[in-house]
């Protein structure tokens, strides 16, 4: 390659917009793992009210069982969000911006995973074993996704810039 070394970026040899390729790229495949969870979760939130269970559910459950519906819904949204928003931009010259646009919604994504699984977990647990143990195993798996999603790559970060110091 004849570009030149882009800071932040390893020192790889890549121009600018190699660069955004690479990113854009990175993204894409992360959503795709996205899209494939989520979609596997949302079908098998889309099954259960053909279930004979489903119509022993109380009030508070139902509202946890349509909030989960529609955060999967939501969710699968935003994970394709970014291939339509290229769709519309493409070569317009915004690879930049549709790098950085694409960066801030696999985070709100990841958000929407995130707080999927904890409502999820909770109707399981609150349906089978009930409501206690719904909110415990909700706000369980709350605090593990936090400690593993945010402060765990923070500490990461932090890390790597001491290292980078020194």
């Amino acid at each position: 390659m004849t570009g030149t070394a882009m800071p932040g970026d390893d020192g790889r040899d890549e121009s600018g917009a190699e660069r955004m390729d690479r990113n854009w790229a990175e993204l894409l495949q992360e959503l795709r793992v996205l899209q494939t969870g989520v979609q596997i979760l949302a079908g098998f939130l889309l099954t259960l009210p053909f279930q004979s269970r489903f119509e022993t559910l109380d009030d508070h459950q139902i509202r946890l069982y349509l909030t989960n519906v529609a955060l999967a819904a939501l969710t699968t949204a935003t994970i394709v969000l970014p291939v339509s928003v290229h769709r519309r931009l493409f070569r317009q010259g915004l690879k930049a911006t549709l790098v950085a646009s694409a960066d801030i919604i696999a985070k709100v994504s990841l958000t929407g995973v995130g707080l999927l699984s904890v409502g999820t977990t909770s109707l399981i647990f609150d349906v089978t074993l009930g409501r206690t143990a719904g909110v415990i195993a909700g706000l369980g798996l709350l605090c593990i996704l936090v400690l593993l999603l945010v402060l765990f790559p923070s500490a990461i970060r932090r890390r790597a810039r001491r290292e980078a110091a020194q």
